[in-house]
């Protein structure tokens, strides 16, 4: 299975008006090597645990397989993660034949926040919101593994 995406930062918080659906997602990675990350996460009640592969060179697409897990197991996974929880909010914002992922990050990395959009095709075209910023895709700091390692509030601004 492969994931094909672009990541960007969001520059205003006007995606909420257009959001119709947010979550709360708490994640921690029990395997944040390069070459793959394993990471699990709780949304509500259901969880997931999902293995990554590492990243193309143009940072667009890599492997990704998740599987849906038993919510008191993921919170025993939980446990044994690696430090640095990723706690964050996800809004989901559909523009055209998309739907763009906002992730509102808190605790160590609080004030960042980033969107994605899932692409069938690395050619795939897109309208692009004005609170759409800079694209990150491919920059690994943005990665959640990397947040959990190296959180946004100690970057250099």
């Amino acid at each position: 299975m492969e994931e094909i995406e672009r990541k960007y930062r969001v520059v205003s918080t006007e995606f909420k008006d257009d959001s119709h659906q947010k979550y709360t997602i708490k994640q921690g990675f029990l395997n944040t090597h390069p070459e793959r990350t394993v990471r699990v996460r709780i949304t509500g009640s259901t969880a997931f645990l999902t293995i990554k592969g590492k990243s193309t060179a143009d940072g667009l697409s890599r492997f990704e397989w998740e599987k849906e897990i038993d919510a008191n197991e993921a919170t025993q996974l939980l446990a044994l993660c690696e430090p640095g929880m990723i706690v964050k909010d996800r809004y989901l914002v559909k523009k055209g034949n998309f739907t763009f992922e906002i992730d509102e990050f808190y605790g160590e990395n609080e004030g960042l926040i980033v969107a994605e959009i899932e692409l069938n095709n690395k050619t795939d075209s897109f309208e692009k919101p004005n609170w759409l910023g800079e694209e990150v895709t491919g920059d690994t700091r943005f990665y959640n593994s990397q947040l959990s390692k190296n959180p946004y509030k100690y970057w250099k601004k």
